[in-house]
């Protein structure tokens, strides 16, 4: 077996990847090729041609699409178990709950950060296993994107170089992000 090659955020790819991709995949020696991607309908990258994921139509017929679906609460609280247990670090029950509404509010990715900046906050503290006070004072310290986001939307004026529209008229600026 000649291997796996594993693309994340596929949609990425512009159309002449897509097409070398198309090509190299016709060789008997070709690899597994796994793609990734969190896009729905998109615009094929270097065209402006819309497609399912941003692939073209004619790569996208070569592949076997499997549907994922979000974690489950309970899906998050098995997966911060063992992160848990990978890192080492002791945590009571109501944190292992707290740490897993954080999850599923916010994100997997932010609460597992959460999990060894909670054992440092624990060993500060003198303490042993990881209680709720940690978690709680972590997520106070460490916010995730949505509540920075919010915080630069109401602040934004106070930094130096202001993106954002400001709703006067500024919404057909070039260098307008956000609506």
């Amino acid at each position: 077996m000649p291997g796996v090659l594993f693309i994340d955020e596929v949609h990425m790819l512009d159309i002449e990847c897509f097409s070398f991709l198309n090509r190299a995949l016709e060789n008997d020696m070709a690899p597994i090729l796994v793609v990734a991607t969190n896009r729905g309908i998109t615009t094929i990258r270097g065209t402006n041609y819309k497609s399912p994921h941003g692939i073209p139509i004619d790569f996208l017929d070569r592949l076997l699409i499997i549907s994922t679906q979000p974690y489950t609460e309970e899906d998050i609280h098995k997966i911060l178990d063992i992160r848990c247990q990978e890192e080492d670090v002791e945590m009571s029950e109501d944190a292992k709950v707290l740490l897993t509404k954080i999850g599923v509010d916010t994100s997997l990715r932010y609460a597992i950060h959460l999990i060894t900046s909670a054992a440092l906050a624990c060993l500060k503290r003198k303490g042993k296993i990881v209680e709720m006070e940690d978690i709680s004072r972590v997520y106070e310290l460490f916010w995730d994107v949505k509540r920075s986001t919010q915080y630069l939307m109401e602040y934004q004026s106070q930094y130096m170089f202001n993106e954002v529209p400001t709703g006067e008229g500024d919404e057909d600026k070039p260098n307008a992000m956000i609506s």
